[in-house]
């Protein structure tokens, strides 16, 4: 929402600066985006008077000119063929910023063709105030020297732009701006009631609602014998300040009361309307063409405004093209209507639209400014356009007030703190447009017709501290609790912080992507079951994602397009496979491009183990048994055949890691191979509670460590991780550790198998170990290895 500085004083009476009506916006929950201010923009610019314009010397189209400047006579060079002596024009000091030719001026005077020039005269369009490029500013009024530039180029006038939240339709009009302002001390607000204009006739053109589910009202007038054309100077320049477009007088009208009071209105040509207008829902296969110049097809959902010839706007929300009103229109109707808030929505979402008239109705209106809106815009037509105006016709029935709410005045000192007294509160709420009757305990509030925001007390108690001012609350700490307080995340929200902190110390760039993705996305995944969104806030965005790795894998190519093809992207966050509760899981994904990457352990080629060592340790910081999880190739299709795996504890999943599959990144469109691993943090056993909060006994040996190095020959599907949890298992009480070193398969080695080297590390407690008991504690180590998994010790 735009609105000018001009523009709102015409609402509100105040001396307050720009910096302080921005300042009292903010502090009123008007969230200020962006204040455009042509006079700072163009501070260094002044109006300068040109005394004499000589041919320069060595170049044609040059001129040499005196000018009479706020810095005094000023030599400037000047190409511009309507240089002329006597007159006014814009100048640029040396050293100033051009804005439309994006540089600076020198600080020191520049010899053009051996001719020193000081400054700069200026186009408008050099200025970014016009078009112009043809010759410098030609200013037609006597404007004094050192006249600041956008004074005299009617750019004095500041734009603020800020955004409206969606229970504040009213500060969709710029009087309902000025109100809160005037409620909170800026000023005072000006009475601006439309008068009552007397129709001079019946109005020919009748109505009928046929659905009050889209209207529950809709008033009409004629003016007929008016003057159409462009709209006065004055018109043209407010809807340009605010980036909208003058079309002719009748239209310029309409766009004017939708800002100014937040009242969309609609003109029809009444010579185009045949017969007279129905509301009611459109027949299928019916069409439209809009002003938009598009064309659109309806059907029942959509509510439209028809005539004895067929459809002729759209509910609430565009007019037709060939109802619409041109210079030649001598004819015109005035629609001032309300429309239900939802019904406007829905049809504005169904058929792509959003403009000013649907964005105000699918919030809402102020119910009972629809005649006086009609009133204001029947004055202005006669005004600008003359006429003699019709009486009003009015179909339906205007909607009640909001309910009264019953209000302890007490309430605001009890919620917030704030000490205003009665009368202070009462000021706030009537300049807010309340109607107050009774006091105290007994106080009824009766809510304007533009606040039905407004249904309870705490309503009123928001209002009240908004305006009076939230900074001017007293700041009082919470109250520190008596005794040790208990963790207050959950078993499932302390895991996945501590998986979330345990891959970021590892090197992984935390992702929060979308949890939602496109359908034919999820159905790589096996989201074929992922619930649908009924109401999507993209096309692209329409199926809740089965995994995170959705998004992680795209965003591996988005950066990759940039030059940042190293990065390892993990993300913990929500997936769904169906539309139960329990079909939502938690998971921790991570994805990574298969070549050469970047990491804080120095360059180095990832491979399917270094995703495999990237979900383990997720699972140990989210507290799985990860001595205990067994490897196998039980994978989703998505993954890779031959180069990924699961980790399972019994029967139950806990992670998938390896190598996305070909056909996914096809798809996707993604280049090269990409490495991938998910944790299935849903799946965790429980954490045992431990009896006590104290840490165990320190479990160290002052001893030194030894290795013992063993190579088995095993069948070849054997997994590994069994031959090494064998040999750790053999003796729990001196066996440390046990890992694989060498894969072996070739010359020497049977055909079926292969040679698996691990190396056994005993960790002697009480005292140095003899030969003969490291003797035994190798052979425990074979002998474990065998039972387990068939293997023979390879000589």
């Amino acid at each position: 929402m735009k609105f000018t500085l001009s523009w709102l004083k015409e609402h509100l009476e105040t001396e307050a600066t720009l910096d302080e009506i921005v300042e009292a916006m903010t502090m009123a929950g008007l969230e200020v985006e962006d204040v455009e201010d042509p006079a700072a923009r163009l501070a260094a610019f002044s109006t300068a008077k040109v005394i004499s314009a000589e041919k320069h010397p060595d170049a044609d189209k040059l001129k040499i000119c005196t000018v009479e400047t706020v810095d005094g006579m000023k030599q400037i060079v000047c190409g511009a063929p309507n240089a002329r002596a006597g007159m006014i024009g814009i100048y640029a000091p040396l050293g100033a910023y051009i804005p439309g030719l994006d540089f600076s001026l020198d600080k020191k005077p520049r010899k053009i063709r051996g001719i020193e020039s000081y400054g700069m005269l200026c186009s408008t369009k050099e200025l970014e105030a016009g078009e112009d490029h043809d010759g410098i500013a030609d200013l037609k009024d006597e404007w004094p020297v050192g006249t600041p530039a956008a004074e005299a180029l009617g750019m004095a006038d500041p734009v603020i732009d800020f955004e409206v939240t969606p229970n504040r339709p009213d500060w969709l009009g710029i009087e309902g701006i000025a109100r809160d302002l005037a409620a909170a001390g800026l000023g005072k607000l000006k009475d601006r009631a439309p008068r009552t204009v007397s129709g001079a006739f019946p109005c020919p053109v009748k109505v009928a609602i046929r659905d009050t589910d889209f209207c529950p009202a809709f008033g009409l007038r004629l003016v007929r014998g008016v003057k159409n054309g462009p709209s006065p100077d004055w018109l043209q320049a407010r809807l340009k300040a605010i980036g909208l477009r003058p079309i002719n007088a009748l239209v310029d009208i309409t766009n004017f009361i939708t800002y100014d009071r937040g009242r969309p209105l609609h003109v029809f040509d009444a010579a185009k309307v045949k017969g007279d207008l129905v509301i009611r829902r459109a027949l299928e296969g019916e069409t439209l063409k809009a002003l938009d110049e598009r064309e659109y097809a309806l059907d029942e959902e959509v509510g439209v405004i028809a005539d004895d010839a067929g459809v002729e706007s759209l509910a609430g929300v565009m007019g037709g093209e060939e109802t619409g009103c041109t210079d030649e229109t001598t004819d015109v109707l005035i629609e001032s209507a309300l429309w239900d808030p939802i019904a406007i929505a829905k049809i504005g979402r169904k058929l792509g639209i959003m403009s000013d008239a649907q964005y105000r109705f699918a919030r809402g209106v102020d119910t009972h400014f629809m005649k006086a809106g009609l009133e204001l815009a029947t004055e202005m037509v006669i005004e600008l356009c003359g006429g003699e105006p019709s009486e009003v016709e009015i179909a339906g029935e205007i909607p009640a007030p909001p309910e009264a709410i019953r209000f302890n005045l007490s309430e605001p000192g009890r919620l917030t703190g704030l000490t205003l007294g009665e009368k202070r509160e009462m000021e706030i709420l009537t300049d807010l447009g309340c109607t107050i009757d009774g006091m105290g305990e007994e106080t009824i509030v009766q809510p304007p017709t533009w606040r039905r925001d407004l249904t309870q007390d705490a309503d009123l108690v928001e209002e009240i501290a908004r305006i009076h001012g939230y900074d001017k609350l007293d700041a009082t700490p919470l109250p520190r609790l008596e005794g040790n307080r208990e963790p207050v995340l959950s078993e499932g929200a302390e895991r996945a912080r501590r998986a979330r902190r345990a891959l970021a110390a590892d090197g992984w760039s935390e992702a929060v992507t979308w949890s939602f993705c496109r359908a034919d996305q999820a159905a790589l995944f096996d989201g074929e079951d992922a619930p649908r969104v009924a109401n999507p806030i993209s096309s692209e965005l329409d199926t809740m994602r089965p995994t995170p790795l959705v998004h992680l894998i795209l965003g591996l190519q988005k950066n990759a397009d940039r030059g940042q093809g190293g990065v390892w992207l993990a993300e913990i966050g929500p997936a769904w496979k169906g539309a139960k509760p329990e079909d939502q899981m938690s998971i921790a994904a991570g994805a990574l491009r298969a070549d050469a990457a970047r990491h804080w352990e120095g360059a180095q080629t990832p491979d399917i183990f270094t995703v495999k060592a990237a979900a383990l340790t997720a699972l140990q910081a989210a507290g799985a048994p990860v001595d205990n999880l067994q490897t196998d190739r039980d994978v989703a299709g998505w993954w890779h055949p031959g180069r990924s795996g699961a980790m399972k504890l019994g029967n139950r999943t806990l992670a998938v890691f390896g190598e996305i599959h070909p056909h996914v990144l096809n798809t996707l469109d993604i280049e090269g191979r990409v490495l991938a691993f998910e944790c299935y943090l849903d799946q965790l056993p429980p954490v045992k509670k431990k009896d006590s909060k104290s840490k165990g006994a320190l479990n160290k040996s002052d001893l030194n460590p030894l290795t013992r190095d063993f190579a088995f020959l095993v069948d070849a599907e054997t997994p590994a991780e069994q031959v090494a949890r064998a040999a750790k298992g053999a003796d729990k009480k001196l066996i440390s550790d046990a890992r694989i070193f060498d894969l072996y398969e070739g010359k020497g080695v049977p055909e079926g198998q292969k040679s698996l080297a691990i190396e056994v590390t005993i960790q002697p407690r009480d005292a140095t170990l003899s030969d003969k008991e490291i003797d035994k504690v190798s052979d425990a180590v074979v002998a474990a290895v065998k039972k387990a998994t068939g293997a023979e010790l390879r000589g």
